[in-house]
């Protein structure tokens, strides 16, 4: 995930209020489905092309059902990205939390390729959560994400602190290596362009391992 397009529209995080929170095993079960809907749609028809009634038919619940949890499409959508993003965190934590002991190349080209198979979605779901993401909960899904992301990395880093540059300020190293890695792996995923997905995994494990080690 990345920031959105400029001129996008915004949108703060109040025009999208919280969905009733469902008590009982079967109204729990219902916001699943309807949330796995939402994924399907969006995959398939991509934010501008999802619609309640939509999203409604392939839950197989009915539009007034679905109100009953999510006021609007946005709320959907937005619970969706966020279910999304714990996903991907999650994903990305079990990789590299087992890796420690690694070296670096292979811990930061795993946690790469993890991070890029999670990301790997359907193109109009992966835009729908680039560009309106943000603007549905003002970046609040986004931020938790890449302090979750960078929590991870600088817990790795503190551990090599050795082998970094000596001017090496981790929490400065830690911020520009989560959103350059979050930025180009978005990009490359969205553009497609014609580049193997092994290359561009070697090539993004050079710059990162490159940026953090003692100039020769």
């Amino acid at each position: 995930m990345s920031s959105p397009r400029p001129g996008a529209r915004r949108t703060t995080a109040a025009r999208v209020p919280p969905r009733r929170t469902p008590r009982q095993e079967r109204s729990r079960a219902m916001v699943e489905r309807i949330l796995d809907a939402g994924g399907r749609v969006l995959a398939e028809h991509g934010y501008e092309g999802a619609s309640t009634s939509r999203i409604a038919a392939a839950a197989g619940v009915s539009p007034g059902s679905l109100y009953q949890y999510f006021p609007h499409k946005d709320a959907i959508v937005s619970a969706v990205l966020e279910r999304y993003s714990d996903a991907l965190v999650s994903r990305v934590t079990a990789r590299m939390s087992g890796q420690f002991e690694q070296s670096a190349p292979v811990v930061v080209r795993s946690t790469l390729t993890a991070l890029l198979d999670g990301l790997d979605v359907e193109p109009p779901f992966l835009r729908a959560a680039v560009e309106e993401g943000p603007r549905l909960d003002d970046g609040r899904t986004l931020r938790a994400f890449e302090q979750r992301v960078g929590e991870l990395v600088l817990a790795y880093l503190t551990t090599r602190r050795r082998g970094l540059r000596p001017d090496t300020s981790l929490d400065t190293a830690v911020w520009m290596l989560v959103r350059t890695v979050e930025h180009l792996t978005v990009r490359y995923l969205l553009d497609r362009p014609p580049i193997p997905r092994e290359r561009f995994v070697e090539e993004l494990t050079h710059l990162a391992l490159n940026y953090l080690r003692p100039a020769s």
